[in-house]
């Protein structure tokens, strides 16, 4: 078992702990809510980048006791070539895991300098 994955199964195990135990329905409306939140922060999907379709996932770890967001980027058929973040931000790993590609595939020569510029404005 990954170790970001243990990490979160003991916060949660003590943050409920410390949860009011008034009734049992209380956790039946509790259980789902987390389990919503703790399946919300992975991820995975596709985008278009330049016409070509990619492939991306996001995932969670914990870094120093902080929550950190690890995402990674392919492009099968097109490139070999993947792009990688890391960032605390949920919602902006998936943009800065799309420019390290954007940039790997600028060097390598796959599209232009206009290309690269144009989307990373964007």
């Amino acid at each position: 078992m990954r170790v970001s994955v243990f990490s979160m199964i003991i916060v949660l195990a003590v943050a409920a702990s410390f949860a009011p135990q008034c009734q049992a329905s209380g956790w039946e409306a509790l259980v789902p809510a987390i389990a919503d939140k703790l399946t919300g922060l992975w991820e995975s999907g596709e985008l278009e980048l330049l016409g070509h379709y990619c492939s991306f996932n996001v995932t969670p770890k914990f870094k120093r006791w902080q929550l950190y967001f690890r995402g990674r980027m392919w492009c099968p058929g097109w490139t070999t070539i993947g792009g990688q973040a890391e960032t605390r931000s949920r919602s902006g790993v998936v943009g800065r895991t799309t420019q390290d590609f954007v940039r790997k595939a600028f060097r390598a020569g796959l599209i232009t300098e206009s290309e690269a510029q144009a989307w990373l404005n964007n």
